[in-house]
């Protein structure tokens, strides 16, 4: 795995949201994990890092995603919610050949912790609007 794609992993793994390796579609989305998710469209989920630097993931409702790592790197691509996981497939800056899923918790109102893909353990919150980035 290279260095770019280890931030936007690190999100999804940041989102309480283990792993299935699954591409999948927007519109596949299960309508109680969709019904979370809808609480992030508009909004930032935050992680917040050991170090004390944070990343960024903003989700649109046509089912692409925005990011921007601890680094301050960006990346993108598309989000689907499957079996009560949420999954990323990063486009950009370099296409990840597969979806990196994490269980999404009960509720994104608020704040859990998780691990970052890296292992860190990580406090993630639900900001409103658009923060950062």
């Amino acid at each position: 795995m290279t260095v770019t794609t280890a931030p936007t992993l690190a999100l999804a793994t940041a989102l309480g949201v283990a792993g299935a390796i699954a591409p999948a579609a927007a519109q596949d989305a299960s309508p109680a994990g969709a019904d979370r998710v809808q609480e992030a469209f508009g909004n930032t989920i935050r992680s917040t890092y050991p170090d004390g630097r944070t990343a960024e993931l903003w989700l649109a409702q046509d089912g692409s995603y925005t990011a921007e790592g601890r680094r301050h790197d960006p990346s993108s691509g598309h989000w689907t919610v499957k079996a009560d996981k949420l999954c990323l497939k990063q486009s950009r800056p370099i296409p990840a050949p597969f979806s990196y899923c994490v269980a999404l918790p009960a509720s994104l109102s608020a704040s859990w912790t998780g691990k970052a893909y890296t292992g860190e353990p990580i406090q993630i919150a639900l900001v409103p609007g658009r923060v950062g980035g």
